[in-house]
C-alpha cells in the first residue's frame, strides 16, 4: 500500500513489514508493534527468520556486555560520557573476541587486565 511512496527514498526496498509481539509475565500481557524497511522480497517465513535472527544476535551481545561489563548497572548518564563508553565496551568485546584461546569473555578480560601482552 505505501511501498510506492518509499522505493525513490530507499534503494532496493522491497517490503515494509510490522510484527506485533506478545510477552506475558505473571498475569500482565503486553502488547509490542515494531516497523520495518526491508529489501527481502515479500516472503512471511524469510522476513520473520531474518528478524529473529537480528533479535538472537542483538539479545546474545547486550547479554555478553552485561554480564561482563555489568553494562546495566552502570549509572553514568552525563553528557555523552554514556554512548562513548558503550563504545569502548564494543570496542573491548571485539578485541576479546578476537583472541584465539578458548577462555570465556570474562576470564579473557580479567587476564588482560593482569597482563599487558
Amino acid at each position: 500500500m505505501y511501498l510506492h511512496r518509499f522505493k525513490s527514498k530507499w534503494k532496493g526496498l522491497q517490503s515494509i513489514v510490522m510484527i506485533e509481539s506478545e510477552r506475558n509475565i505473571g498475569d500482565k500481557c503486553q502488547t509490542e508493534q515494531r516497523f520495518y524497511v526491508s529489501s527481502l522480497p515479500l516472503d512471511a517465513k524469510a522476513i520473520a527468520s531474518a528478524i529473529r535472527q537480528h533479535w538472537h544476535v542483538e539479545n546474545k551481545l547486550h547479554w555478553v556486555l552485561d554480564v561482563t561489563f555489568k553494562e546495566d548497572s552502570s549509572r553514568i548518564r552525563r553528557e555523552y560520557a554514556a554512548h562513548n563508553l558503550a563504545m569502548m565496551r564494543h570496542l573491548t568485546l571485539n578485541l576479546i573476541k578476537k583472541e584465539p584461546s578458548k577462555m570465556s569473555v570474562p576470564r579473557k578480560r580479567r587476564m588482560a587486565v593482569l597482563h599487558d601482552d
